[in-house]
């Protein structure tokens, strides 16, 4: 159970910084990976329940019929087994999201960054389908991203599938671009990061150019990363601070590109909410750090060198001039260049998507998505690890230890029972060993389900095997399979990749 759900501080308010504030009033513990067959689970329950939405199910959506079909094929035991969960859970979410008049969902990278958290995602929609919860007042679908400036730099193109305002690369969309800007762009999607690592470790990638993050301690096998940084010749890092993988050897040249903070940039910078909101933050004055610039105008004297003859087209004064662009490249965000000072802000869409139920879709309809749950069949003695925690962005450590559940980063959250089980004691070192490495931690009891374990980021993720991806979207898988022992070799922490004969019980996690 996550303790900052059930009492959470917030400081700007009196009673909540003296008292603290709840913010759930039910939980409900499921395995790693659990979430389909949890939430097939309740769409059964409902079903059962005749607690749907006919209406809107009949008119505004399609493809139940086949999802109902699935569902008829999953029995309790299955279900049950998969989640984590009872039947008696599944049916009291079930009653308590039929007696509610409106929902909005939110969820965040526990549930996307799975092999299967695409499907993750289309369950939920599933189940807000299913009662109408949709398309209008005090109701919605509400992904939490990770970082403040992912959902905007999204929207822009800074994704691999994506040109401006989300749309896909195809030959319409190329065309428009083209003809707007007046210069060529991408007519195929790009390598995703998994996709760049991969190329880089087999000498396929030329120049690497990073903007902020740090692959060497977000991404899987940090080994195999780190060969990889070490192929390229040549390596450009723009950040706004000194990161690992900045001093990993280059094939031949590392550049380092000191960037500046949205709240240091000349003429101020916006950032967009997971609500569609762009809010604008202005410049705070202060001392500069040497020869940092901001990050936009790092990237546009960068490409006026390599494409000189496009330089009217490319070149902007200040960032009102690119809120300006933005505006005509992307009309769904016409209003941004109206943003000029503090408290500023506008909300593309408007106050709700999909209002009316009119969805955006050939025929106006929701698609319902027929799932079934993966399988997690947990070997005896093996446990399911989830990995990364609060105070951790990424590979931004905001801090050496949780308040909220009083762990170290190099401790393993675990339940009580399995403590017991193992004959471990609260804060005895362990080992936790996958199929690709091992790290060495210390036993923090917490209130988790039994047979799943949890570590922290970037620790962790020496125990993450490369190539587990979503097929859909690419997204790593940040969960395995371990097995657990007692480390009787001391209390020195450390992790280190590992490849042995425990491949077969990993692999049975699903792919």
């Amino acid at each position: 159970m996550e303790p900052g759900l059930d009492r959470y501080w917030v400081p700007s308010v009196f009673e909540s910084a003296v008292f603290g504030t709840r913010l759930a009033d039910a939980f409900f513990q499921i395995h790693t990976g659990g979430d389909i067959a949890f939430i097939n689970g309740v769409l059964k329950q409902l079903i059962e329940m005749n607690a749907l939405d006919d209406r809107f199910v009949g008119e505004h959506t399609t493809g139940f019929d086949e999802l109902r079909q699935r569902l008829a094929e999953q029995d309790w035991p299955a279900l049950e087994s998969a989640s984590g969960a009872l039947q008696e859970e599944m049916a009291r979410f079930a009653r308590m999201y039929a007696e509610a008049k409106s929902a909005v969902f939110v969820w965040s990278m526990g549930i996307t960054q799975h092999r299967f958290g695409v499907q993750n995602v289309l369950a939920i929609a599933n189940l807000a389908l299913a009662r109408g919860n949709l398309g209008r007042e005090h109701c919605g679908l509400m992904p939490i991203r990770g970082h403040s400036g992912v959902q905007g730099g999204a929207e822009m193109g800074a994704v691999p599938s994506s040109l401006p305002g989300g749309e896909p690369v195809t030959t319409e969309s190329v065309r428009r671009f083209e003809e707007l800007w007046g210069f060529s762009v991408p007519t195929e999607p790009g390598y995703t990061a998994v996709q760049m690592i991969d190329a880089a470790h087999e000498g396929r990638l030329e120049v690497l150019y990073s903007v902020g993050g740090n692959f060497l301690e977000t991404l899987p096998e940090p080994e195999y990363v780190a060969q990889a940084l070490r192929n390229v010749p040549l390596r450009v890092h723009q950040d706004i601070v000194l990161t690992s993988q900045m001093l990993e050897d280059p094939a031949d040249t590392v550049l380092v590109l000191p960037a500046r903070t949205r709240y240091e940039q000349p003429g101020g910078g916006t950032e967009t909410s997971t609500e569609r909101r762009v809010y604008f933050s202005p410049e705070i004055p202060g001392r500069r750090i040497g020869e940092s610039r901001s990050e936009w105008e790092i990237l546009m004297e960068l490409a006026e060198r390599v494409y000189p003859e496009r330089r009217d087209r490319i070149h902007f004064g200040n960032a009102a001039t690119i809120r300006a662009e933005i505006a005509r490249a992307v009309p769904v965000y016409q209003g941004i260049e109206q943003l000029t000072k503090k408290g500023d802000a506008m909300q593309w869409g408007g106050p709700r998507l999909c209002e009316g139920a009119r969805f955006p879709t050939a025929d106006g309809k929701a698609r319902f998505s027929g799932l079934t749950p993966p399988d997690l069949e947990i070997p005896t003695g093996w446990f399911l690890l989830s990995t990364r925690r609060g105070k951790q962005f990424n590979s931004m450590v905001q801090g050496e230890r949780d308040a909220l559940v009083g762990a170290r980063r190099t401790d393993m959250l675990m339940s009580r029972e399995d403590a017991r089980q193992l004959g471990i004691d609260d804060g005895s070192p362990v080992v936790l060993r996958s199929d690709v490495g091992e790290l060495r931690a210390r036993c923090k009891i917490a209130n988790i389900r039994p047979r799943n374990v949890q570590v922290y980021w970037p620790e962790g993720n020496v125990l993450l095997r490369r190539g587990a991806t979503d097929p859909v979207c690419g997204i790593p898988d940040y969960n395995t399979l371990v097995e657990i022992i007692a480390d009787s070799s001391g209390p020195n922490l450390d992790s280190r990749p590992r490849r042995s004969a425990v491949r077969t019980a990993a692999d049975r996690m699903p792919r």
